[in-house]
């Protein structure tokens, strides 16, 4: 994590940004209201608010696409709650049920085949669909370009280094000119870009990489090999080219580097990947072919990975209409090219494009592998072989986007900062739109363990929170940097909090909502931080944005703290094997709980150890949230004083056990411990906690 030096050196800030003394080429823009740099979905939502408020827009696009990621193959709309989502955001989602409602929609399939994997309709009468091609959601977008008459400029890459700014702070955006040599005048500026490149030309505070623990009081930044349970590979792979022989080196993209310090700060960014859009029909589907510069080795991690018993396919697989999907990462070596987008946020344009053109070379390799590579198991590639690109979608590409997956790069560090806190509960007085998502973050590295074998680190999955508030402020510049600029995509969050808030609906609204500030401070001739916000916030509500969650809220866990004797949640326990995280059973311990998703059977092991104040005889409890489809018979081992293993089989299925099993009374010394595993299970097992009481008569 860096906080740009240039950002609290207003003499540095005058020396970069300079005001320009030639004027505008004959071929430049005239000055308009709002210059929107980045046509995402951020970006044409903010520009369809701003023609609605009256005011002249400009989208500058540095592609020749529209739409970001929400056209370059996310088609499986990640939002949680969909309650949370109003405005233009909703506005494209009904726009997508209407475009599939036409049968010339659907060349590959018919409608009523179609099932859109947990991804319907939100309730019975709703008009928005939110799974769709990435072909629709371009075509909508291009329908609103023209039916509102927006100006976009496609191809128009910004001049990094130097901006029209006045010299005194805050300082103003005047213009800001391409890399072609255009120049664009406006009164205010949007930066919907993925990267924040015009919050950080601007000179504004920006972070990249995750914050420590300690620095918003937060638990689930920094770095996090304890949260290492999902997208994890198999046990006992070994990390040198030459099994067992270090002098060979590391494969390729094992960090030697890592992991870090639990908690610590670092520069690591969460993994990128093309989000493919794949179909099995065999006269739209172009097999996967073996990539021009195909680097074997850089599979062989996954080889050995499979070869240690791994043994389905390594993807999400969403169905999208047409025989289409949304094809996104899953288990431990997967499309994440995990560790290989550090330099992204900060690069040259050349630079970066060399780092999507490797992103695209690993995946295509990967693909190839998968569907051909001897030593994959032959269920994996017979699953993965009946699949291919789309010959109608990207068709410049051969089925391949330009759009990389940029889950995270730059986050400007504005007037308020969104962290952990907010997501779990916390307010913001300024609400000006919701997210709904779990704490969400993609591994950030590969390492070499204690025990010499490859792990990665940096996934974490952590909700059961329900939609929540957004700050303005998160919005804007600190109040002495910049005061006509307003960033909805790389906004103000940490690292943890951002992982949440990156969703694209989300980014709809708070592009909507940046338009409608900025055409507020155009009218008062105000800062974009002296926005009137209760006027503001009046204004979307009446644009139908979601400024507050009103609907049911999931249960609140139990306090540990609040129980007998000593209690060692799950957050502590150390694990091994594909547990998963929940949060939706109210009867939990704590935050959330694991389960096996009565899957990998003798693979899961949860393992509590906890510290006693004194040895002697302890009543032992297991804790669990009760449901119909867990175990009937986990399996729990406790190891007592003497070294002796006591197995016990819990039934997790019984409602009249309340979810707290006896396990029984044991002698230890000043240490426990207990482990839960799902060996033999017949349903899914869940490890939350385990409780340590005192017998009676032998405290002191």
């Amino acid at each position: 994590m860096r906080l740009t030096p240039r950002s609290n050196l207003c003499f540095s800030l005058t020396l970069l940004l300079f005001v320009w003394s030639m004027p505008a080429k004959a071929a430049d823009p005239e000055p308009v209201d709002l210059v929107v740099y980045g046509g995402t979905s951020a970006g044409i939502a903010a520009a369809v608010q701003a023609k609605r408020m009256g005011k002249s827009v400009i989208v500058i696009e540095p592609s020749q696409r529209v739409g970001g990621l929400t056209t370059g193959g996310l088609g499986q709309t990640d939002i949680g709650n969909k309650a949370a989502i109003g405005g233009i955001a909703r506005e494209f989602y009904e726009d997508i049920s209407s475009y599939y409602q036409d049968a010339a929609a659907w060349k590959f399939q018919r409608a009523e085949e179609y099932r859109g994997g947990g991804q319907s309709k939100t309730a019975a009468g709703e008009a928005a669909m939110w799974t769709f091609e990435p072909s629709a959601a371009l075509s909508i977008y291009q329908d609103w370009i023209e039916r509102d008459g927006i100006r976009v400029d496609y191809g128009k890459r910004l001049d990094r280094s130097s901006l029209m700014m006045t010299r005194s702070l805050p300082a103003r955006i005047i213009a800001i000119r391409m890399e072609s040599g255009e120049t664009y005048r406006a009164r205010m500026f949007i930066d919907a870009t993925y990267e924040g490149d015009l919050l950080a030309a601007a000179g504004v505070s920006y972070t990249i990489g995750r914050e420590a623990n300690e620095q918003y009081g937060e638990t689930l930044n920094g770095v996090q090999t304890k949260m290492a349970i999902h997208h994890q590979l198999r046990k006992g792979i070994d990390p040198y080219v030459v099994p067992g022989d270090s002098s060979s080196g590391l494969l390729p993209h094992i960090d030697p580097e890592g992991p870090g310090e639990e908690g610590a700060a670092d520069h690591r960014v969460q993994a990128y990947c093309f989000r493919m859009c794949l179909t099995d029909h065999p006269k739209n589907r172009i097999p996967f072919h073996k990539p021009e510069g195909y680097q074997p080795l850089w599979y062989e991690l996954m080889l050995r990975n499979y070869e240690a018993g791994e043994n389905a396919a390594p993807w999400i697989n969403s169905g999208m209409p047409n025989r289409k999907t949304d094809t996104n990462n899953r288990l431990g070596f997967s499309t994440d090219f995990i560790g290989q987008n550090y330099d992204y946020p900060e690069a040259t344009y050349e630079e970066r494009e060399a780092i999507v053109a490797e992103h695209r070379l690993y995946q295509q390799g990967l693909m190839w592998t998968l569907a051909n590579h001897p030593r994959i198991p032959e269920n994996v590639r017979k699953q993965v072989s009946r699949w291919g690109m789309c010959k109608d979608e990207f068709e410049a590409g051969n089925g391949w986007q330009d759009q990389l997956y940029i889950r995270e790069a730059r986050r400007m560090v504005g007037e308020y900062v969104m962290t952990q806190g907010n997501c779990q509960g916390l307010a913001v007085e300024d609400p000006i739109g919701l997210a709904a998502y779990t704490m969400d973050s993609h591994n950030q590295q590969r390492y070499v363990d204690e025990k010499g074998q490859v792990r990665n680190e940096g996934d974490v999955q952590v909700g059961g929170f329900p939609p929540y508030g957004i700050s303005y402020r998160s919005l804007v510049p600190k109040r002495r940097e910049v005061s006509n600029l307003l960033v909805p995509v790389c906004l103000s969050a940490s690292h943890i909090a951002f992982g949440s808030i990156r969703m694209e609906p989300v980014f709809m609204v708070l592009g909507q909502t940046s338009a409608t500030a900025a055409a507020m401070a155009i009218d008062d001739r105000v800062a974009v931080q002296d926005v009137d916000y209760d006027r503001l916030a009046k204004c979307l509500v009446e644009d139908e944005q979601v400024l507050s969650y009103t609907g049911p809220k999931p249960k609140p866990g139990i306090d540990p703290k609040s129980l007998d004797g000593i209690v060692v949640d799950n957050s502590q326990a150390k694990t091994e094997g594909g547990w998963m995280t929940s949060s939706s059973s109210g009867n939990r311990v704590g935050l959330n709980y694991f389960h096996d998703n009565d899957a990998s059977k003798g693979e899961c092991v949860a393992v509590y150890q906890a510290e006693l104040k004194q040895p002697g005889r302890y009543h032992v409890n297991l804790l669990w949230p009760v449901h119909s489809n867990r175990a009937t018979n986990a399996s729990v081992k406790i190891t007592d004083a003497a070294g002796e293993h006591h197995e016990v089989r819990v039934n997790q299925r019984d409602a009249q056990s309340g979810g707290r099993a006896k396990l029984g009374e044991f002698e230890f010394g000043t240490n426990a411990i207990v482990e839960v595993r799902n060996a033999d299970s017949d349903g899914y097992v869940i490890a939350d906690a385990v409780q340590f009481i005192l017998a009676e008569g032998r405290r002191d």
